[in-house]
């Protein structure tokens, strides 16, 4: 059963990767490859767990920053500037909301905090960061990122579609998408689904959002006394601005931005397929009822609001 699983394993990571498309081919979507990813996990074994883990991270950040080699910085700042505008405010009342709930709920402090930076910023790339802030255990850690991935793997499917019931343009469900999808690898994917202007404003109000890790590690430093937590600086981001500044202003040939975009939309499809080969049953059932439900009146919370606010002030 573990070989059998491990050649499936293969055949969908080379599937995914071939350039179907180019002989009259399905391709593989962003997410149709999270939906066999999930699938996997529920039906087969991991085999490659650790590879798993650690690619999906560095792979999102190798496809952020060949995506930025297609981008323009004039045009991608216009198409950003209503979502930056929001992002202060929601950040913000979001960590407040989820410390507040979570002591009502009587939920341990550092993994209600957890929960909260998750959902405010950029899911588990912001939990990752402020957990060693925090000295979060293990199973703080697990926790969190567990109920994080869950609602991160439903929001891809279901927002492209609340998108077309809303008749959203391309920049609304752009800039939603990127303020209330948790993980930008979601985001992405379900602005690809949504639209190439969608895809665009999606992806540079998100990475513009994650940057807010930076001050939200010293926030926490503060905030739990303690000084001695190491920051961990999402550099990839500033490498996806130096990518578009290239692009603007010094672009590369034209074949060589094709490969490069290429690159980037398959490697944001496998990202997926990898996050979702690691949800698995025992990963769902350690999550709990409680983080579970914090998790989800956090999510509605600012997918609400964010909406409301999208519809009356984007165009």
């Amino acid at each position: 059963m573990k070989q059998a699983s491990k050649i499936i394993y293969l055949a969908i990571i080379v599937l995914i990767l071939l350039p179907l498309d180019k002989f009259g081919l399905w391709q593989i979507t962003a997410p149709v490859a999270l939906l066999v990813g999930l699938i996997f996990a529920f039906t087969l074994a991991n085999p490659y767990p650790k590879f798993n883990k650690k690619s999906s991270k560095y792979l999102l950040q190798v496809s952020v920053v060949a995506l930025g080699f297609s981008m323009n910085v004039n045009e991608s700042l216009k198409s950003g500037a209503d979502g930056m505008m929001f992002t202060v405010v929601s950040v913000i009342g979001v960590m407040v909301l989820g410390v507040f709930l979570g002591y009502l709920m009587h939920i341990r402090r550092k993994t209600s905090y957890l929960i909260s930076s998750g959902t405010a910023i950029c899911g588990g790339s912001a939990i990752a960061a402020v957990g060693p802030v925090l000295k979060a255990d293990s199973d703080e850690m697990a926790v969190s990122l567990g109920v994080i991935f869950i609602l991160n793997a439903i929001a891809l499917f279901i927002f492209p579609p609340l998108g077309h019931m809303f008749d959203m343009s391309q920049t609304q469900f752009g800039t939603w998408a990127a303020i209330a999808i948790h993980d930008t690898s979601s985001v992405v994917g379900a602005g690809e689904a949504y639209g190439p202007e969608a895809f665009q404003t999606a992806t540079l109000i998100k990475l513009t959002r994650a940057l807010w890790i930076i001050p939200l590690a010293f926030a926490t430093m503060f905030i739990f006394k303690d000084k001695t937590g190491k920051v961990s600086i999402p550099w990839f981001i500033f490498m996806f601005v130096g990518a578009m500044m290239i692009n603007t202003w010094c672009p590369l040939p034209e074949v060589v931005n094709e490969f490069l975009y290429w690159v980037a939309k398959r490697g944001l499809v496998l990202t997926l397929f990898f996050i979702g080969a690691s949800l698995s049953p025992a990963m769902i059932k350690q999550v709990g009822v409680k983080p579970l439900l914090l998790a989800v009146v956090l999510w509605v919370a600012i997918g609400v609001s964010s909406l409301i606010v999208v519809l009356n002030t984007v165009p």
